[in-house]
């Protein structure tokens, strides 16, 4: 088993905290929904709406958390919700820009080696600016204190999205370097699950915009870096441990919806 004892309570811990504290603050949207009440029942529709409302935030209450408890047992520290930093140079910027214009007409590939070695370059020339940064979902420092970036996205992101996901990569990359240009810094996008299993993750639309290789990680690339090899499926046997074990206080809580008129 790849998680440790310490590791899989820690886990257990947040789920039921995070689920725990989500029945204690949720109040259900005031939206009148007459037909589909009276179809589904009262209780399969505030069914649907915690649940809709669970998705919203999963990712900050529930896989972030998730992924400090594992990781701190593998790497020097790790934190959630952090701050790259709040400079960048002007040199830097326009680099940036520069590559983001090549791969938006397809004239270059995504080469994130390469590109960390541009931006390094002149990661303190021009002008110092300060900028507020999309702040860093996970943020983890290994032995070796490399700094590993972490933007942590849905399952299926719009594909339109990924040009402003790969900026945000790139100016995380070059405000590290601002503060420490011999720094080593890996930013990278992290999907928790794979939406087509069995099938294998649908990479394609990201492409033209993200190295594969070195931009992403989904599902078991993921949590397995993260907590080392079987992580993934350890997390997984978790889940269903803990919603086994809270289901009499879900059905108690959404039973209440039921006696509703």
């Amino acid at each position: 088993m790849a998680l440790t004892k310490k590791q899989v309570l820690q886990v257990e811990t947040v789920l039921r905290n995070s689920l725990r504290q989500k029945f204690q603050n949720y109040n259900p949207e005031p939206a009148v929904m007459p037909f589909h009440t009276r179809l589904l029942g009262q209780d399969r529709m505030a069914l649907f709406s915690f649940i809709h409302s669970l998705n919203t935030n999963f990712g900050t209450s529930i896989f972030e958390p998730v992924a400090k408890a594992l990781a701190i047992e593998n790497f020097k520290s790790a934190e959630s919700q952090q701050v790259a930093g709040d400079q960048i140079s002007t040199e830097a910027q326009r680099v940036i820009q520069n590559i983001m214009d090549n791969l938006s007409v397809a004239s270059s590939s995504p080469d994130k080696l390469s590109e960390i070695k541009t931006i390094r370059k002149v990661c303190q020339s021009g002008e110092m600016k300060t900028v507020k940064p999309t702040k860093v979902d996970v943020k983890l420092v290994g032995h070796d204190d490399t700094i590993y970036l972490f933007d942590i996205k849905t399952a299926k992101p719009n594909a339109g999205g990924f040009k402003e996901f790969k900026r945000t990569l790139l100016e995380w990359v070059a405000i590290v370097l601002a503060k420490n240009p011999k720094a080593k810094v890996e930013t990278i996008i992290a999907i928790p699950y794979n939406p087509y299993e069995p099938e294998p993750y649908n990479r394609w639309t990201m492409r033209g915009m993200l190295d594969l290789e070195n931009e992403l990680k989904v599902a078991t690339e993921f949590w397995d870096f993260i907590g080392g090899k079987g992580a993934y499926f350890n997390l997984l046997e978790i889940f269903e441990k803990i919603g086994i074990e809270l289901r009499p206080e879900i059905d108690e809580y959404f039973s209440k919806y039921t006696k509703l008129k």
